[in-house]
């Protein structure tokens, strides 16, 4: 790691977001979160794995970037320092509303209004994704309570988690998605490609369309991402291959911390290791890199072909194939 990247993030403090003080408050973000999501999946093209529909972190919160509305170009924004979420199209108009204590059924009208109200149409599929017995949006009425400071706390994990994650998918020359927020099941990932056809995924993924689940997985990955609690009672890091290649559970992986799980076929690291660590960004990265040489030296991916020095800020990467032509 770079001494300008691990100076700058050790000085900042990695937050705390101990999921049971605001698990009631991630499970409405996380179903608002796929209101949005859902109107960015209606109208984008269909971008392979499914990454037309994320959602990406800003300084202020998380954003669709813009979207092609039929009606108009909209972007829409989760602003978490004021508490709003905003909707703005491309001839200037713009509407908001607070993010506050609500039912999901509030949240969709008024999301439908804001999309309405700067020109678009929120015509979305009615139910949430990947959660089990999901309640039809416009059905859930029940009180959502809203938690802005432990929201932010998460958004600062978020920017501190993103900044790791970008880092680390500059060291590789092969396809690697971006660092986004899937909101159907509520994480944050980067995912590397060995660039080979994998085996026909079986699905079966809870309230998502198994022809949905083969198509992100079409090839082989190594995947890693974040998660805020959800799942777990705990936030948490995991890594994971698919196919599962023989002998990467065995694998020796940093931090000490960090332990492969059988129940869910991955390597997992709880937030809180990262946080104490004398230095949290340095921690993650060994993790992601770790991990991913699990995956890749078990299942034999071509290392040269596919990694690269990890890139620094300003100055172009000496690639191995520069170096040897």
């Amino acid at each position: 790691m770079g001494l300008g990247m691990t100076n700058r993030l050790k000085a900042e403090v990695w937050p705390e977001i101990p999921f049971d003080a605001w698990q009631e408050t991630c499970a409405a973000l996380h179903l608002w979160c796929q209101i949005v999501g859902k109107y960015r999946l209606k109208h984008s093209y269909w971008v392979n794995h499914s990454w037309h529909a994320t959602l990406y972190v800003t300084s202020r919160g998380l954003t669709t970037g813009p979207i092609p509305d039929p009606q108009v170009p909209v972007t829409v924004s989760f602003d978490f320092c004021d508490s709003l979420l905003l909707v703005e199209a491309s001839g200037g108009q713009i509407a908001h509303f607070r993010l506050e204590s609500m039912s999901v059924a509030e949240f969709r009208s008024r999301f439908d209004t804001a999309v309405r109200d700067v020109g678009g149409n929120c015509d979305i599929h009615f139910r949430p994704n990947e959660l089990p017995d999901p309640i039809p949006f416009h059905q859930d009425n029940a009180q959502r309570p809203y938690d802005g400071d432990a929201v932010q706390r998460f958004h600062k994990a978020l920017l501190r988690v993103h900044d790791v994650f970008s880092r680390f998918r500059t060291g590789f020359h092969g396809k690697v998605s971006p660092a986004h927020l899937f909101w159907g099941s509520f994480d944050f990932a980067v995912t590397r490609f060995s660039g080979r056809a994998a085996p026909v995924h079986p699905g079966g993924i809870p309230f998502l369309p198994d022809a949905v689940t083969r198509e992100a997985y079409s090839h082989e990955v190594s995947s890693a991402g974040f998660w805020p609690g959800n799942g777990f009672g705990e936030a948490a890091f995991y890594s994971y291959a698919y196919p599962v290649p023989k002998g990467m559970s065995e694998y020796p992986i940093l931090p000490k911390a960090a332990a492969w799980n059988d129940s869910l076929g991955e390597f997992l690291l709880p937030n809180t290791a990262v946080r104490s660590a004398d230095n949290p960004a340095e921690t993650l990265l060994s993790f992601l890199q770790s991990t991913y040489q699990a995956a890749a030296k078990t299942a034999a991916w071509d290392s040269y072909a596919l990694e690269r020095p990890l890139g620094e800020c300003g100055r172009p990467s000496e690639d191995k194939q520069v170096r040897g032509a």
